[in-house]
């Protein structure tokens, strides 16, 4: 799975993925804090691996026996750069620098990573982007570097970046003796686990790919896609915009609609679309696919590299009403879901790749420009990362949100990925910059949608509930949904919990 990220990277489907961090100043940080700590990084620290480590035949990129090999020339100052904004720099000019910055790919003979501090934001403040290739890291990976890299105690100021951080420890091997009949024993016992489950797989591949009947209408298949505006082909260049919501609202409203919290996020999400891509005169009949990235990896595994099935499931783009947006995308995640209960992973990997086979013929047509009559498979990829649930610092200064910066591809020019962090989940859209424009209407949308399925829901923005108006009104029409508040200049900070706030947002 490393692997098939490296087949892909092209000089327009560059197979990076990014966090973008901002930080506010510690109270003792003085104006020329981020110019002290990069000669800190760049005369004191020592690069751990694997963070020093390059492919050996980075021209190669389809060789199947890729190696990491030490990079014997490693040079700190071309990883860790220092970037600044004209100051007081707002949340759309730090939006359209990240939306540059992404737009850069990785050289592949060095280490496929890069660290930008950026300093100028309004107030003092300052944030991190930082880049890997997806070859290196996955979702849940880059957030277990996160957790090291900082600390939950503000008076801290030891903390060091991931890349100056020693690896995690594993546990120490068995002795010698016994150490080889217990790794046969486990591929054995692993083998007869997979042999086990494959009438279950063929079960789950025809219930989602041939039954439409009974409890399996609701599943979504491999060619129910239709054709749309991200289904293009994309260019190197991109598009970035944020948002910023409490899990306390969120979870409130998936109570209260009797679904999950990536339920909710799904619905609001499929809601700004629909408004997103009707402006564009793009919103077809058909409900858009959204392909969903889902975590194998086993429990207490710290490692890095990739461990990630899939599922699909309707965004719900044809459904104008966002309670009963709501209710089928449920119905749609948990028939999903229900096909993987009873695999062991390597059998959710291959029910994912099988799933996931017949996008070659939509990626071919996206690169190409040929329309095809088949349907496809996605049109967007919607994934949640679970994050640090407490607030963290680096040095004493805060960690305000953390949002991730995904992958577009051809024929899936929309990635939208969130990550909980501190009580909040931080939303980090990226698109092609040619096949999506205004992409920060879509990230405001999503407020908005939030705001809508609330009061659908006889919900307030806090969570209580409030009475919907009786249907005998005079006007015979529900209380108008408020609407999601502007892009804020100026943000109110506290070292004590997050409070209920505003979403946040930026784009480039």
């Amino acid at each position: 799975m490393d692997a098939m990220f490296l087949y892909g990277e092209t000089p327009d489907t560059m197979m990076h993925v990014a966090g973008l961090m901002p930080f506010t100043s510690a109270p003792d940080a003085g104006p020329d804090y981020l110019r002290r700590l990069v000669h800190e990084i760049r005369t004191e620290w020592v690069v751990q691996p694997p963070w020093n480590m390059k492919l050996k035949t980075p021209g190669f990129l389809l060789n199947p026996f890729h190696q990491w090999v030490e990079d014997p020339d490693f040079d700190i100052e071309y990883h860790v750069r220092r970037s600044a904004l004209p100051a007081p720099g707002d949340e759309r000019e730090l939006g359209v620098l990240v939306s540059r910055l992404h737009s850069n790919p990785l050289d592949l003979s060095r280490p496929p990573w890069e660290l930008h501090l950026i300093e100028g934001l309004e107030n003092g403040r300052w944030a991190a982007y930082v880049k890997f290739h997806h070859a290196l890291v996955d979702g849940y990976s880059a957030i277990q570097l996160l957790n090291r890299s900082l600390s939950k105690d503000p008076a801290s100021r030891a903390e060091k970046l991931f890349f100056a951080v020693p690896p995690a420890r594993r546990e120490r091997p068995a002795p010698a003796s016994s150490s080889t009949m217990a790794d046969v024993g486990m591929v054995l016992g692993r083998a007869v686990a997979v042999t086990k489950s494959v009438p279950d797989l063929v079960k789950s591949l025809v219930k989602l790919q041939v039954r439409r009947d009974g409890e399996f209408k609701h599943l979504t298949s491999s060619y129910e896609a239709p054709h749309s505006v991200l289904d293009s082909k994309v260019g190197r260049n991109r598009r970035f915009a944020t948002q910023q919501y409490d899990i306390a609202r969120l979870t409130a409203v998936a109570k209260a609609g009797r679904a999950t919290l990536n339920d909710v996020v799904l619905t609001i999400c499929g809601g700004g679309l629909r408004r997103f891509l009707s402006e564009m005169d793009a919103l077809g009949d058909k409900p858009l696919i959204g392909f969903l990235p889902v975590n194998v990896r086993p429990k207490g595994d710290v490692g890095g590299g990739n461990a990630v099935g899939a599922i699909l499931a309707t965004m719900g783009t044809d459904i104008e009403d966002p309670v009963r947006r709501l209710k089928t995308i449920a119905r749609s995640t948990k028939q999903a879901k229900d096909q993987l209960v009873d695999l062991p992973q390597e059998s959710i990997l291959a029910y994912s790749a099988m799933l996931m086979a017949p996008a070659a013929t939509q990626v071919l047509a996206a690169m190409t420009g040929l329309r095809t009559p088949m349907p496809f498979t996605f049109n967007l990829c919607v994934s949640n990362v679970p994050g640090p649930r407490e607030v963290l610092y680096f040095r004493g200064a805060r960690l305000e949100a953390d949002y991730p910066v995904s992958i577009p591809v051809h024929g899936m020019a929309l990635n939208i990925t969130c990550q909980s962090y501190g009580g909040t989940l931080c939303f980090g859209f990226v698109g092609d910059r040619d096949a999506l424009p205004s992409l920060q209407r879509l990230a405001v949308y999503t407020g908005e949608e939030l705001a809508r399925l609330e009061a659908g829901l006889g919900l307030s923005g806090d969570g209580s509930v409030t009475p919907i108006p009786a249907p005998r009104e005079k006007s015979g029409a529900r209380r108008a949904a408020v609407t999601a508040p502007g892009i804020p200049r100026k943000r109110a900070v506290s070292k004590a919990a997050p409070r209920k706030r505003a979403p946040r947002s930026s784009a480039g």
